[in-house]
């Protein structure tokens, strides 16, 4: 259950719209939400007086456009480097869930240019949810899940569950890719695949209306694909952190370098994507 969100704003309204549509959920009206903006240190205090203010009214335009109760609601105005204090506020603030807005980089445009959300994206221990500046934010109806029968694929199953239960709008879509055509032609049916029928099971004991989806190919461009062809409004993956205990304040360098599906389909997944961590 999502008890926490932080979201993070920059004065475009990504992300503050993303947090409205989640909060229709039924499972999220009780989350306490933190919104949180961060300024970068200036060169002069004259400049940092001004980014402050700057930042204060940026905080106060999206506390009023959320319409949150004042009890639900806390507002951040922290200064300090982007980077490590959005991780760091997740971390004291027992986040749940961090909504980040997201410029859609390349994994090198993003090394290059000390991108913020791919930062965090491989350090922040709870889940994320990306919102890329050039995708229009609809309603959460449509979740597809990239399942496979993983540890963190059940995860991310998890999650959509939570999302869709008791949304009469809602539906799941169970996204799953095979190795090509012919492992797709080998399937009688879709719903027949091995490793889909427990969450099939899952969907049905909760009584959410589902659709499978089967891709073939590679991975991280099927799920783009098949999120764009069924025109779902969220995309939820599991990413699993494979870091070892003793490097958690270390990058994730198979990320950072782009071979995760994960990293492929932050960059062009459709809609907004949350990744799922446990």
């Amino acid at each position: 259950m999502v008890e926490k969100i932080l979201v993070t704003v920059a004065g475009l309204g990504q992300c503050e719209q993303m947090l409205k549509m989640l909060l229709v959920i039924p499972a999220m009206q009780q989350a306490m939400i933190t919104v949180l903006h961060v300024v970068p240190p200036q060169v002069t205090a004259e400049q940092m007086a001004e980014k402050l203010q700057e930042g204060g009214k940026i905080l106060a335009k999206a506390i009023e456009n959320l319409k949150i109760p004042p009890d639900k609601v806390k507002a951040l105005l922290v200064q300090g480097e982007p980077k490590d204090t959005v991780c760091q506020v997740a971390i004291d603030e027992a986040a749940d869930l961090l909504i980040m807005g997201s410029r859609g980089l390349s994994r090198l445009e993003s090394i290059l240019s000390n991108s913020v959300s791919q930062y965090v994206f491989q350090l922040a221990s709870c889940s994320m949810l990306l919102v890329k500046d050039d995708v229009y934010v609809k309603q959460v109806n449509r979740v597809m899940v990239a399942y496979d029968d993983s540890a963190p694929a059940k995860a991310a199953l998890e999650t959509a569950l939570t999302l869709l239960r008791e949304n009469k709008s809602g539906q799941l879509i169970l996204a799953r890719t095979l190795n090509d055509q012919k492992a797709i032609d080998a399937l009688a049916s879709p719903e027949k695949d091995e490793k889909l029928i427990p969450a099939i099971a899952a969907a049905k004991r909760m009584q959410i209306p589902y659709k499978v989806a089967i891709g073939g190919g590679n991975p991280g461009k099927e799920i783009c694909r098949l999120a764009d062809d069924f025109n779902a409004d969220l995309l939820i993956l599991g990413s699993p952190d494979r870091r070892p205990s003793i490097a958690k304040t270390l990058p994730d360098l198979d990320r950072l370098l782009g071979n995760s599906i994960s990293d492929y389909v932050r960059v062009h997944s459709p809609c907004p994507i949350l990744l799922a961590r446990n």
